[in-house]
């Protein structure tokens, strides 16, 4: 059994069949092979020579397991324990930007590190000074580099029974950290640009993973994972302002984990996240601009998923996208945007 982590709940009360969430069932276009030594959390993927790749993290093996993206063939793996440049110390969420890096969050080197693509050559780690227990980022575009948000999971110490103890509201101000990297003639380079985290009841987020934001709408969605405050997303502008609003609240029935975004050419499309009940994951979508439920599924055999990807370029695979999501801490399971677009009787989303 992999150590305990924050979020971790007893997934035998919390089964897709016990509870009633409307769904349709979309059949995965693959499943990667199992490996339950791994304890595979969250995948990305980058094109490579016109072929799609994909990566996912292992926590307990501390490394990376790269795919064929287009069929799930196991191809290598990257790392191995450690704190040295491309070592790693329980990698959870990864980003890949621009076909050519790939960043990682290291939960126990308090870290995030960044490699070149596809060699995997380590180029920079920064966050050390700050991080106390990361998991999830986001990065995009930012002058001439990148800016990566990263959520930050620490805790006030541990109850009686050896349970996380969530900090008091006043305490969750530094939920999310900003950096800024940049690449100089020397090499890459990070600075720490500010934290966030509103301390609101309604606001504030207790227990953090997963973020995703949207530029084209002034948007950051970020998973509350606790359970017992409700979990859902919740809405925050690009700053780190809590908007007011959250979205999910009356479908999320597990724990809001993963989050993606598929981003049409009109400003429209579509936000999925998981929802992590044990059995069988259901993904709940909703919609790019207004932010109202279009619906969920869930597939055939995908259950307890941490984190998604979503890759909306077309291949000959598949022409108009991929789901990546994480299957039973063992594999990826993938989802053919074409099949998921058919049985929710979405749109067509312009490219």
């Amino acid at each position: 059994m992999p150590d305990r982590e924050p979020d971790q709940y007893d997934a035998d009360d919390v089964l897709l069949r016990d509870h009633q969430v409307p769904h349709v069932v979309v059949k995965e276009a693959f499943l990667t092979p199992p490996t339950p030594e791994d304890n595979i959390d969250s995948p990305a993927s980058w094109i490579q020579d016109g072929k799609r790749m994909l990566v996912a993290s292992a926590k307990a093996t501390d490394r990376l397991v790269v795919y064929d993206g287009d069929n799930g063939r196991r191809l290598r793996t990257v790392g191995g324990p450690g704190t040295g440049p491309g070592q790693l110390g329980r990698p959870n969420g990864v980003a890949t930007i621009d076909d050519r890096y790939l960043f990682v969050v290291e939960r126990d080197n308090r870290r995030v590190q960044m490699f070149s693509l596809p060699d995997f050559v380590p180029l920079l780690s920064f966050g050390q000074d700050g991080l106390q227990q990361p998991y999830g980022l986001w990065v995009r575009h930012r002058g001439q580099g990148y800016e990566v948000l990263v959520s930050d999971a620490y805790m006030a110490g541990e109850d009686a029974q050896g349970d996380d103890i969530v900090p008091p509201l006043d305490q969750l101000d530094r939920r999310f950290r900003r950096y800024e990297v940049v690449q100089a003639a020397n090499g890459w380079s990070a600075r720490a640009a500010g934290t966030f985290g509103d301390t609101s009841a309604a606001g504030a987020i207790r227990v953090p993973e997963s973020l995703f934001g949207d530029e084209a709408h002034d948007r950051l969605l970020v998973a509350e994972e606790d359970v017992p405050t409700g979990t859902r997303l919740r809405e925050y502008d690009l700053q780190g302002r809590y908007r007011g609003r959250d979205v999910g609240a009356s479908q999320y029935r597990a724990q809001a984990e993963g989050i993606a975004l598929l981003r049409c050419a009109d400003g429209s499309g579509w936000w999925v996240g998981s929802d992590q009940f044990a059995d069988r994951t259901v993904f709940h979508l909703f919609d790019r601009r207004s932010l109202a439920h279009a619906g969920s599924f869930a597939g055939e055999v995908t259950g307890l998923t941490d984190g998604i990807w979503l890759d909306e370029r077309g291949d000959a695979r598949f022409p108009q996208g991929v789901l990546y999501a994480s299957h039973l801490d063992q594999a990826v399971a993938a989802f053919d945007w074409r099949d998921i677009a058919a049985a929710l009787s979405l749109p067509e989303c312009p490219r």
